[in-house]
C-alpha cells in the first residue's frame, strides 16, 4: 500500500466533507496541506491577508451550505485570522480554520512562530484543538465538521504540527470516519406545532420577523408563510432575499411600527440585540413565538411566551404544510402597515431624485441597487453606506446579501465577494463599500486580478468615517479627531493592480460607469463621491 503524508490525509478528509475550495495565505507551516489539496484537486485561492482567508471561508459556507475552510501558517498567520473567525462566531457560521503549528519535538523550545493557538480561540469557536496524531487526522477533520454544524453553527479551529503534516503513513493504516453528523435539521414536535398554529389562527395583527433563512439547496418557505398569514414580514441577516424584492408583504421601513402594534410576533432565528432594539420595541401585550436552533437565544433580552428550540426554516416549512388552519386575507391593519412602508419609501425616492453633487447617498443607493438587480450576489461592507443601500437592494434570493452580521466587522466585502465569485462564476457579484471599509481589505483586488474574478465594486466616498463622525460630533462637538479621511484615489489603486477603476462625481454619470465596469471584464471599482451626512446610527442610539 502506498504511503501518504499528513497533508494528503487532511485534503482527502476535506474532500469527503464536500470541500472543493480552500482559502489561504501560504506559509512554511502549511505546505503539506496545500500539497495535499493539489493532489486531491481542491482549488486553492490565495489571498493577501489571513483575515480575508477566514472571511472568504465564512462566505463559502453561507453560499454553499458546505464547510468553508481557510488554511493559515503558524503564529502571526493564525493571529491575523482571528477577526475573521470572530465574525463567523457572532454570525453563527460553520467554518474551519486550519493552522500550522511548530514541530512537536520543539514544544516549549522557542521554535519559529511557536504559540499555543487553541487557547486563543476558546471564546470565539465552537471547538478548538491540536491534531497531534497522524493516523487520526481524518477523525479530527470529522470532529471539526460535526462541531461546526451543531446548533446554529459556528467556526472551529484545528492546528496541526508541521512534523505531523510531513510524516508518512500507509494508507491502509488510516480509519476514515463516516456518518458523523445529522442529515436533517430538526423541526418542532407535534404538540409544539399545534400550539403555534393555534396562536397564529387566533392572532388579529400577526407579523413575521426572520433572521435565519433556508440553507442552500432547501426550499424557501417564507413567501408562502407570509401570504398564508397575510402578515407584514421583515428580514435581516441571512434571511434577506427570502422574499423577493417588491413583494407586497415585505417591509423595509416599518418594523418598529409593526412590533409596537402587532398582537403576535413570529420570530424565526432573530437575535434580540442592538440591531433589533433588544426586543424592547415589541408591544408588552404581544404574544411572542420565538424559534431558534440555539436554546440560549430563547428569551434573551425579552421574554418568549412560546420558545421553540428547532431550525427556524424547518419550522416555517411545517407551518406552510398546515397553512389551511390559519390562512386569512390580509387585514386592514396589515394593509395600513404596508401603506406606511410605501409612504416612507416614497420619501427616499424624493431624495434619490436629487441631482446635486457630491451625490446624495440615497441617489447612490438607488442607482447601485438598480444596476445589481434581483439576481446578483452583493457583499456590503461599511457603516452608514450599508444601512442606506440595504433599503434599495433588490436581491431576491436567500443568502445573496452578504453582510458581516452582528459583529460589525469592516473588511468583509472583498473576501466575501471573492468566495461568491468562486462558488458562482456565472453570477454577477458585487461589493458596496464605504471608503473607510475599503482600507481594510481593498488590496484583495490583487487576488481578484490574479484569479481572474471580475467583481464589480462600488464605493461611496464621502471622505470621512461618517457614522463615527456623527456620533463624535454629537458627543464632543468641539473636539473632533480621527474622523476625516479625505477623498483618496481608490480607483487608481485598483487600476494599478490590473483592474478597472474610475471616479464618478456627478449623479448622471453613475449608471454608465457601472455598465463600463462590468463590460471591462476585469475586477472593477467605481469610486463615487457622495455627500457627507449627519444621521445618528441606531448602533449608538438604542
Amino acid at each position: 500500500m502506498a504511503k501518504v503524508h499528513g497533508g494528503t490525509l487532511i485534503a482527502r478528509a476535506l474532500k469527503r466533507e464536500g470541500v472543493d475550495t480552500i482559502f489561504t495565505l501560504t506559509g512554511g507551516h502549511i505546505v503539506p496541506i496545500l500539497d495535499g489539496c493539489v493532489q486531491e484537486g481542491i482549488r486553492i485561492v490565495d489571498v493577501r491577508h489571513e483575515q480575508s482567508a477566514a472571511h472568504a471561508a465564512e462566505a463559502y459556507s453561507r453560499l454553499t451550505g458546505r464547510l468553508g475552510v481557510a488554511a493559515v501558517t503558524a503564529g502571526p498567520g493564525v493571529t491575523d485570522a482571528v477577526t475573521g473567525v470572530a465574525n463567523a462566531f457572532y454570525s453563527h457560521t460553520p467554518m474551519l480554520l486550519l493552522g500550522g503549528r511548530h514541530l512537536t519535538r520543539q514544544e516549549l523550545m522557542g521554535g519559529l512562530q511557536e504559540m499555543d493557538h487553541p487557547r486563543l480561540f476558546h471564546s470565539i469557536t465552537a471547538w478548538s484543538a491540536t491534531a497531534a496524531q497522524l493516523d487520526r487526522l481524518p477523525d479530527y477533520i470529522g470532529t471539526a465538521a460535526r462541531r461546526a454544524f451543531s446548533g446554529r453553527g459556528g467556526p472551529v479551529f484545528l492546528d496541526i504540527p508541521m512534523d505531523v503534516q510531513f510524516d508518512m503513513i500507509d494508507e491502509d493504516a488510516v480509519t476514515w470516519p463516516s456518518d458523523y453528523r445529522p442529515n436533517a435539521s430538526a423541526g418542532a414536535d407535534a404538540a409544539t406545532l399545534d400550539a403555534i398554529v393555534a396562536r397564529l389562527a387566533d392572532a388579529e395583527r400577526p407579523m413575521i420577523f426572520a433572521g435565519a433563512g433556508s440553507r442552500p439547496g432547501e426550499d424557501n418557505p417564507y413567501p408562502e408563510l407570509a401570504e398564508a398569514l397575510g402578515a407584514p414580514t421583515y428580514l435581516n441577516s441571512r434571511a434577506r432575499g427570502s422574499l423577493p424584492h417588491g413583494h407586497p408583504l415585505l417591509g423595509n421601513h416599518t418594523r418598529s411600527q409593526a412590533m409596537a402594534e402587532a398582537d403576535l410576533v413570529l420570530a424565526l432565528g432573530v437575535d434580540w440585540d442592538f440591531r433589533t432594539g433588544y426586543g424592547q420595541k415589541i408591544s408588552p401585550e404581544a404574544f411572542v413565538v420565538q424559534v431558534d436552533a440555539d436554546a440560549t437565544k430563547i428569551g434573551w433580552n425579552r421574554p418568549a411566551h412560546l420558545g421553540v428550540v428547532a431550525d427556524p426554516a424547518t419550522v416555517a416549512r411545517q407551518l406552510v404544510a398546515r397553512a389551511a388552519e390559519f390562512a386569512r386575507e390580509q387585514s386592514a391593519w396589515s394593509e395600513g402597515v404596508m401603506a406606511a412602508d410605501r409612504a416612507k419609501q416614497a420619501e427616499f425616492e424624493a431624495q434619490a431624485a436629487d441631482e446635486s453633487s457630491p451625490i446624495n447617498p440615497q441617489r447612490f443607493a438607488k442607482e447601485v441597487a438598480e444596476f445589481f438587480g434581483p439576481d446578483s450576489i452583493v457583499a456590503v461592507d461599511g457603516g452608514d453606506i450599508v444601512s442606506t443601500t440595504a433599503r434599495w437592494l433588490q436581491v431576491s434570493h436567500p443568502g445573496h446579501v452578504l453582510d458581516p452580521g452582528p459583529f460589525g466587522t469592516l473588511g468583509t466585502g472583498a473576501p466575501f465577494a471573492i468566495a461568491a465569485k468562486v462558488v458562482f462564476p456565472q453570477k454577477r457579484v458585487g461589493i458596496v463599500y464605504g471608503d473607510g471599509a475599503f482600507g481594510f481589505t481593498g488590496f484583495e483586488y490583487d487576488t481578484m486580478v490574479r484569479h481572474r474574478l471580475p467583481i464589480v465594486g462600488v464605493l461611496g466616498n464621502d471622505g470621512v468615517w461618517n457614522n463615527i463622525k456623527t456620533f463624535h460630533r454629537f458627543s464632543f462637538p468641539d473636539r473632533l479627531v480621527a474622523t476625516d479621511l479625505g477623498r483618496r484615489p481608490y480607483a487608481d489603486v485598483v487600476a494599478s493592480l490590473g483592474g478597472h477603476g474610475e471616479v464618478v462625481t456627478e449623479p448622471s454619470g453613475l449608471a454608465d460607469a457601472l455598465k463600463r465596469a462590468e463590460a471591462s471584464g476585469l475586477p472593477a471599482l467605481v469610486d463615487v463621491h457622495i455627500a457627507e451626512t449627519m444621521r445618528m446610527s441606531s448602533n449608538y442610539s438604542q
